[in-house]
């Protein structure tokens, strides 16, 4: 079966995370993404991580977010590598552009969005930048999970600001980069033509933030850590089994009415916790109690009993849990390597089939099948470049 973008080709100066993922979403979905790198400064990422393969730049840190795509080298640093870029605009049919270098290179490598739509008019071009175009300081995932608010509202009310476990602004901005991508493509495919798009990494984390900034912005209420609890419902946290960690989260009094029914919980119901209002109020004492019901409880019972109840629970899962996970398992996607036998197990999009994605490219692995098999470049110009450090 065809995918949603079969015969679009992404042609993408990309490094580190956020654009990577972004471009690995867009080649989950068909199209052809190719990556450029410089020769002799390529994605750091390549370097991250164990060596799995015996190969210094294919690193495990690389890997997940680089299937599915070809890579070539190219040097824009010098004109004739800047020339061959609109060369590859022309000849590949470039759809679409994306880099997230900083912005103050944009010009310097001939990346710009007029140099390059005026090479391929329809193009839509994508920059990825921690804080706009018209701000050039340097951004990691952290930094910006630190000055959007997030850090503020994760961890332990008496611990220190905390980073989430993911990289949420990497995803968050990838994830609303592919979106401001198809909204580009529709425009053109009605005859709107092509397109700039830029996306601040902040303004993207920022733009999740909509209850906190009402609540404590707005409101004059004070949002701030509450570690595994909740702000508005209880009992909501974590709890300790006899084998392990459940997550329950009562949402509304008839959950609370089928959790304290249970013989394993009885004696943690009062006649305050009828109402949600005389649950927060007593919070402390509530999750304490509960916690002392779950630990005389093994993982599995506690999550047949719930679940039966009615009342949402979850096992705190291992990454090999959700491998095995029999909701999860069928859809995973596996990625093996030609050369070494290697297989990534990946997850699949958030919707349809897992898509079928060649293993991560090595770096400049393309170069003969687009400089010589598009450009139509002999064996012996390809290693003049290479010689001269072009490609």
């Amino acid at each position: 079966m065809s995918r949603a973008l079969d015969g679009l080709t992404v042609l993408s100066l990309e490094q580190a995370t956020v654009l990577p993922f972004l471009t690995y979403r867009l080649a989950c979905d068909g199209a052809r993404v190719l990556r450029i790198e410089n020769a002799a400064h390529p994605d750091p990422n390549r370097f991250v991580g164990r060596d799995v393969l015996g190969e210094p730049a294919m690193r495990s840190y690389f890997l997940p977010n680089n299937c599915g795509k070809e890579a070539i080298t190219l040097n824009l640093a010098e004109p004739e590598g800047r020339a061959l870029l609109r060369e590859l605009l022309r000849a590949l049919r470039v759809d679409v552009f994306a880099t997230n270098q900083r912005a103050r290179s944009y010009a310097r490598l001939g990346i710009d969005y007029p140099t390059l739509a005026a090479v391929a008019p329809g193009l839509i071009w994508l920059g990825v930048s921690g804080f706009g175009p018209a701000h050039d300081e340097a951004a990691y995932d952290p930094i910006l999970q630190a000055r959007a608010g997030f850090m503020e509202l994760t961890g332990e009310p008496d611990g220190p600001p905390t980073v989430f476990g993911l990289p949420m602004v990497d995803l968050g901005a990838a994830e609303h980069g592919y979106g401001e991508l198809l909204k580009a493509l529709y425009r053109r495919a009605r005859g709107g033509g092509g397109a700039r798009i830029d996306v601040s990494m902040l303004r993207s984390a920022v733009s999740w933030m909509t209850a906190p900034l009402a609540l404590g912005g707005s409101l004059g209420e004070r949002v701030t850590r509450r570690g595994n609890t909740h702000r508005f419902f209880a009992p909501v946290s974590v709890f300790a089994t006899r084998d392990g960690w459940v997550y329950v989260a009562v949402g509304n009094d008839a959950q609370w009415a089928a959790l304290a029914r249970l013989p394993a919980l009885a004696g943690v119901d009062r006649p305050a916790y009828a109402t949600n209002a005389g649950r927060i109020a007593d919070t402390a004492r509530l999750h304490r109690e509960v916690g002392a019901a779950f630990r005389r409880l093994a993982t599995d019972e506690a999550l047949v009993l719930l679940r039966e109840a009615g009342v949402p629970v979850a096992r705190v899962a291992t990454l090999a849990d959700v491998v095995a996970d029999p909701l999860v398992a069928p859809t995973l996607a596996r990625v093996r390597d030609p050369r070494t036998g290697l297989e990534i197990v990946l997850p699949a999009p958030p919707a349809g089939d897992p898509p079928p994605l060649g293993f991560p490219p090595r770096l400049g692995e393309h170069n003969e099948k687009i400089y010589g098999g598009v450009l139509g470049y002999a064996p012996e110009r390809l290693a003049e470049l290479r010689a001269r450090g072009i490609i």
